[in-house]
């Protein structure tokens, strides 16, 4: 791994919160992902399962987490197996955790090594009364490929098929959506690692350079700064590919009068950071752009202190819509007296700023959550508005992620440049 240590009480807190919410006389079992396959004997990167880092700071493959905290023997209240080494692997692969390692990365004493799963399971399942499994219930996930989790699932109810089993997916997205200290001052680190990559562009931006161009500074950027890379696909979209939302080709040059939409940022230790940008690719935005322009900023600064505790989700993007809507007004874009008669179930606006305005972040960049919980101090979201005007070729979105507080919020990338003159002065000192 490219990033510092992490001091392992994190994990053991996040342990004994979920402890806290296990039924009596249960157990828990976490499975790391899969490395999946490209073609003949290649590998995808591995990325490792976020509840089983969350709960245990393990990052390699093959490695379960076991928690029974009634478990009659104490070494058994938590288990960690990790994969078993050996020269020819060392030769191969390289370095894998030692049993002290995984000790001294999660805090937890019983390390054996994964071969010894099945053996230990058939123990501790005879003392349990009831078990938690493991599943991706991301209300936006689309799951086509089977799953180690998806697979034990199975294997564990054809070996043990008299136990009641259930659903840990509710519990770890209750205590993912409320992130410690500690977890906070490692998206503040990925934070501050997407500034130095944005900063870095804005003098490298201009009339030619292509979209691939910029996204090779920014993985530099990343990468020399202990990052495994951008958190999520990056997006460079110059002119009009700025209204395709997920634009990431990022293969076309960069033209003389275009806006340039840059929704890139930095992960660090697996968590996430959520940047996006708009910058004028000659360094000078028209009239037009402007006033689109601080029209998003106006929208996202009010936006911003609406994410406070106690309010709800739905009303938050309710009242940003009103708000989007005066500004669509104002740009000539949407007609008043329309507005006034416009079905509220279809309002007019989502013509120009058709998707949402926050999300959760943390381990995901579209992160766990209850959209139906009230805001809680340590949550933090992405806020981001956006204009895409088809018919002008001209799109423009400004995203940054904010911290709830007991007493409001704090921007977490509150340093990195937004307003419209300060980018114009970076980018014109060259």
């Amino acid at each position: 791994m490219k990033y510092h240590p992490i001091e392992p009480r994190l994990f053991a807190e996040n342990r004994q919160r979920l402890r806290d919410k296990l039924k009596p006389n249960s157990l828990a079992v976490f499975h790391s992902n899969d490395i999946m396959p490209t073609n003949a004997d290649g590998t995808m990167r591995f990325r490792q399962n976020n509840d089983l880092f969350y709960l245990s700071g393990i990052d390699q493959e093959e490695s379960i987490l076991v928690l029974f905290p009634d478990a009659h023997d104490p070494k058994h209240r938590e288990i960690l197996f990790v994969r078993e080494t050996n020269e020819h692997i060392a030769v191969w692969e390289g370095h894998k955790y030692t049993k002290e390692e995984a000790t001294q990365t999660s805090g937890i004493a019983t390390v054996y090594w994964t071969h010894q799963f099945e053996r230990t399971l058939q123990l501790l399942m005879a003392e349990c009364e009831s078990v938690y499994l493991n599943t991706n219930e991301h209300t936006r996930a689309t799951i086509e490929v089977e799953t180690r989790d998806a697979r034990f699932i199975k294997w564990c109810r054809e070996r043990y098929p008299l136990h009641p089993y259930l659903r840990v997916a509710p519990i770890m997205q209750n205590l993912r959506a409320i992130k410690s200290a500690p977890e906070v001052e490692l998206i503040q680190q990925a934070c501050n690692i997407t500034e130095k990559g944005f900063r870095r562009v804005l003098s490298f931006i201009k009339p030619g350079v292509w979209e691939y161009e910029i996204e090779a500074e920014l993985y530099h950027e990343f990468l020399r700064n202990r990052s495994r890379g951008p958190a999520y696909e990056p997006i460079i979209a110059s002119g009009a590919n700025a209204c395709v939302l997920h634009y990431v080709d990022n293969n076309q040059p960069c033209r003389d009068g275009d806006l340039l939409l840059m929704d890139v940022a930095a992960e660090y230790a697996n968590y996430a950071s959520d940047l996006t940008r708009t910058v004028p690719v000659n360094g000078r935005f028209t009239r037009r752009q402007r006033q689109v322009y601080d029209a998003v900023l106006r929208v996202l600064n009010e936006a911003k202190k609406m994410l406070v505790t106690g309010n709800l989700w739905d009303d938050y993007h309710k009242e940003v819509g009103k708000i989007m809507e005066s500004e669509l007004i104002g740009l000539g874009l949407l007609d008043a007296a329309e507005v006034r008669k416009q079905d509220p179930d279809k309002p007019l606006y989502k013509k120009y700023f058709m998707h949402g305005t926050s999300h959760f972040l943390g381990l995901d960049v579209h992160d766990v959550g209850d959209k139906y919980r009230k805001f809680e101090p340590g949550m933090v979201f992405t806020c981001e508005p956006g204009i895409y005007i088809r018919e002008e070729g001209l799109g423009i979105r400004l995203e940054n992620n904010i911290l709830i507080t007991p007493t409001g919020n704090l921007d977490l990338m509150a340093t990195i440049p937004i307003e419209a003159e300060e980018i114009e002065a970076l980018m014109n000192r060259r």
